[in-house]
């Protein structure tokens, strides 16, 4: 036993292996702090329809210990039987508990005992006051977490089997169907759309060298409804002459302040804001939350990133009141504004900066690109919630003629309020007015009909869909990402620009995904819709806080949910290959069909397993490299010009991979200049430096990366095979590009 063995007398098991890392030095010697890397155990794929469930003997799981979890599951046990004490630290959450009771049965510790602490924030103070108040595991949470599995993997594991039996497509569940189903509502309504004409009628004037733009709001006191060219005119005819200053009206309003975010409303406005998707943005706030390296120790910058709760603590906003204060003035403090979600399960806070002192500013240089951007936008809501409303002028301006009134409205801001902090993110337009007096006479400069006409409802863009989700309770904050994941992997539906010419990406729906969603909503209306899905997150609320039981709900469910399978197999049709007219040259008995596989559609025999010829269809086949007349610098083989998976061409060795030399070229064909080549160099990420150490997991050698935020970490040279990872010391090593994110394990 060496030296740190004497001194071990507590375990800590945490999730991640980042914030394994920050709890390590706050705790200091007496404490060994292990992650378990997210969930150690998961349903078994053995039993009665692979479930790993006994759906006849009261719905009892069947555990086993994953894959790529064994060797880290023996280590957590190697350590637990030298520890004094074992203090199980996972997330404060329904996955977070049961991942704490997996590993309570893996290394036998008392359900009795208080072995479960739990933080908001990773903090020195926060972390040393949680070891100090233990609680014993809840196990009401981790039956309605268990529930959520077992509903999750029945529906998803029978109709799976169904759907690739019937129409070949890949996959459902409970959640992801539901989602789907929104996005092809969302273009069945598009494609029903009818649009309609519509006209708007303006006036402009001119006053002290200030232009002045007035739309009719009113004929004869009603709202105008002119619907063609006609009635635009009728009324530009009745406004040749002058117009007349009927009313002038200056109001003052207060703008208030957005609260807190939470889970969905953090993936919203970093979507809008930032441009993040919803996972970039759970990873790169995961690494916010599990600590930095600041000057002389690793900090926690943001509480829990996965709440719905708006709640912010007494002792945090009176720090918050100071800070602003001291900054900006008293005239900015607000106050704390208590907002009940009812849908809540208030576990914790929303989502807040940790210390109110440490300004995006402060500590730019020790955060990534991203981590900088997500943090400056926590920051600023989370003081922008706290601080005062601003105040606002509203100036408008009635001119009227023959009973046909035009508006025209200004306005200033008189006091900023929270924009001083947030006004990066929320903009006010400010628009002067020149000063107008009642009963004034003023000629129009011109009066004109501008054409309109009805626009379909929106797509989904992510955010939107994400606050679709939350309204009608589909979800809950930690699958968000995931459901939208789900949906794109499976192929049935595309998250590309809305137009050619538009930057904002929106929800398509798939040929395979409409089909899938037509299939789903013609036999499992009653299970994949808004309504049912919501009502089983509000049961599985119900198990967690006692007042529903797991077996009722899973009975509830189960029942007719069979016999919906049993109706759907019985009457769904089983959607045949497409037959291309050829038969096969390799038996010449069978008949070539067009099947589509996880890398998109081919061709193959219809006699598929007992003839298994295939080809690529013409469609997919990649563009050939062109030969060029230029050699290559390196072996003197012919240079060829290709195409790589984002459609980009480049310049390589015709003998690739043998030989591995390339250059980029600009799309029209042209070299780059050297200006892009500096630039390209510039952002280029160095080769993987090989190291002596091996990997622990594999065998094989380590070897030193760079992500493409500018981080280093440690990998294994196996990968993807082995995604063996870890972090290096004294620096913050959040890999965004090659290894699946460690929040990724724990959604």
């Amino acid at each position: 036993m060496d030296e740190k063995d004497d001194f071990m007398k507590k375990l800590v098991i945490v999730e991640s292996p980042s914030k394994a890392k920050t709890i390590g030095k706050y705790l200091g010697e007496d404490y060994v702090v292990l992650s378990s890397v997210g969930h150690v155990r998961d349903l078994a794929t053995s039993g009665k329809g692979g479930l790993g469930v006994d759906v006849e003997d009261e719905f009892q799981a069947k555990y086993v210990i994953s894959k790529d979890k064994k060797k880290v599951v023996t280590q957590l046990k190697k350590e637990a039987k030298k520890a004094d004490e074992v203090l199980l630290a996972t997330d404060l959450d329904r996955e977070g508990e049961a991942i704490s009771w997996h590993l309570a049965q893996l290394l036998d510790l008392d359900l009795d005992l208080d072995n479960r602490i739990v933080f908001n924030e990773i903090t020195k103070k926060a972390i040393l006051d949680a070891v100090e108040k233990p609680r014993k595991i809840d196990m009401e949470l981790v039956e309605s977490q268990e529930t959520r599995r077992i509903v999750d993997r029945i529906i998803g594991f029978r109709l799976s089997t169904l759907l690739k039996s019937k129409i070949k497509s890949r996959s459902a569940g409970r959640v992801q169907s539901v989602a789907l189903k929104l996005i092809a509502d969302r273009e069945a309504e598009i494609n029903a759309f009818v649009s309609e004409e519509y006209w708007s009628v303006h006036a402009n004037f001119t006053k002290d060298n200030f232009g002045v733009e007035s739309e009719l709001v009113a004929i004869n006191n009603e709202k105008p409804d002119l619907k063609n060219e006609d009635d635009a005119n009728d009324v530009i005819q009745q406004c040749q002459n002058e117009f007349v200053v009927s009313k002038i009206e200056r109001k003052e309003r207060s703008k208030a302040s957005k609260l807190p975010f939470i889970t969905s409303t953090l993936q919203q406005e970093a979507s809008t804001k930032l441009r993040f998707a919803a996972r970039k943005t759970m990873s790169v706030a995961q690494s916010l939350y599990e600590g930095v390296q600041l000057e002389s120790e690793v900090e926690g910058l943001i509480t829990y990133m996965r709440t719905d709760s708006y709640r912010l603590s007494p002792i945090f906003y009176n720090d918050a009141f100071e800070h602003i204060s001291q900054t900006y003035g008293k005239e900015y403090v607000g106050k704390y504004r208590p907002a009940k979600n009812e849908s809540a399960q208030d576990a914790h806070e929303a989502i807040r900066v940790t210390d109110p002192t440490i300004t995006p500013l402060s500590i730019k240089k020790y955060l990534a690109n991203d981590q900088y951007k997500l943090y400056s936008l926590i920051y600023a809501r989370t003081m922008a919630s706290l601080m005062k409303e601003a105040k606002v002028e509203v100036n408008t301006v009635t001119f009227s003629q023959n009973k046909n009134d035009f508006r025209a409205r200004g306005s200033r801001i008189l006091f900023d309020g929270y924009l001083k902090v947030y006004s990066q993110y929320e903009q006010v337009n400010e628009q002067s007015l020149p000063a107008f007096s009642e009963n004034e006479v003023i000629k129009a400069d011109i009066v004109e009909g501008k054409q309109h006409f009805t626009q379909p409802p929106a797509r989904y863009t992510e955010a939107r869909l994400i606050k679709t989700l939350e309204e009608n309770g589909i979800g809950r904050p930690s699958t968000y990402a995931s459901i939208i994941d789900a949906i794109t992997k499976r192929n049935y539906t595309e998250y590309k620009s809305s137009t050619e010419s538009s930057s904002t990406k929106v929800f398509f729906t798939t040929e395979r995904g409409l089909l899938t969603n037509t299939e789903l909503q013609k036999y499992f209306n009653p299970i994949i819709n808004e309504d049912y899905t919501a009502q089983m997150e509000n049961d599985l609320d119900a198990i967690a806080t006692g007042e529903q039981k797991r077996l009722v709900v899973l009975n509830e469910f189960y029942e007719p949910f069979s016999k919906l399978m049993d109706h759907a197999y019985e009457n769904m049709e089983k959607v045949e290959p497409e037959k291309t007219g050829e038969k096969c040259p390799d038996c010449e008995e069978g008949m070539l069909v067009i099947r589509e596989g996880r890398y998109g559609k081919f061709i193959s025999c219809d006699q598929f397993p007992t003839c298994k010829y295939t080809r690529a269809l013409e469609e997919n086949k990649k563009e050939q490299p062109e030969l060029l007349e230029e050699v290559c610098p390196d072996c003197g083989s012919p240079l060829v010009k290709r195409k790589n998976r984002f459609g980009k061409y480049f310049i390589g060795c015709s003998t690739f991979p043998k030989c591995r030399y390339l250059r980029n070229i600009n799309e029209d064909g042209s070299e780059l200049t050297e200006e892009q080549k500096n630039e390209q160099a510039k952002n280029a990420r160095p080769k993987p430096e090989l190291l002596d150490e091996k990997c622990p997991d594999c065998g094989l050698p380590l070897v030193k990366r760079k992500n493409r935020s500018g981080n280093y970490f440690i990998g294994c040279s196996g990968f993807p095979k082995c995604r063996h990872i870890r972090n290096i010391e004294d620096e913050e090593t959040e890999d965004q590009s090659e290894e699946t994110p460690v929040s990724d394990a724990v959604e």
